[in-house]
């Protein structure tokens, strides 16, 4: 029996540990976000457009395949508000506004990313 709660208060500390942790590394991640400048937009691997996050701006994105995005750029973020393509996650997802979010539209093979005033720290090149 006392194995039994020795178990039991060992297991109930480590999930509380994992929470902590996991609770700072959302606040740390939230803290070091940085707004960006620029929608850019990729299609197929190849950066096709960049358009600035203070201007508003509707526009219609065509894939080679011919596939459409539509890009609305409002209040500082870019989402995604209608697809051509069938399962519609693209437009599900939530309007972005900081640095490294992107959207992405795997059937008509565009993202959208937004990039900062800073260049990256990794050198991809």
């Amino acid at each position: 029996m006392e194995e039994k709660k020795r178990r039991v208060r060992a297991d109930v500390l480590l999930i509380a540990a994992l929470l902590l942790l996991s609770g700072a590394f959302l606040l740390i991640r939230q803290l070091r976000r940085t707004g960006g400048n620029m929608a850019v937009v990729y299609v197929n691997g190849t950066r096709t457009a960049a358009y600035p996050l203070s201007e508003d701006i509707t526009v219609t994105l065509i894939s080679p395949e011919g596939g459409t995005n539509v890009l609305v750029i409002e209040n500082g973020a870019a989402d995604v508000r209608d697809a051509s393509c069938p399962d519609k996650i693209c437009v599900r997802m939530h309007a972005i506004r900081y640095a490294g979010e992107t959207i992405t539209c795997l059937p008509n093979r565009t993202m959208i990313q937004i990039e900062g005033r800073e260049k990256a720290e990794v050198d991809l090149g």
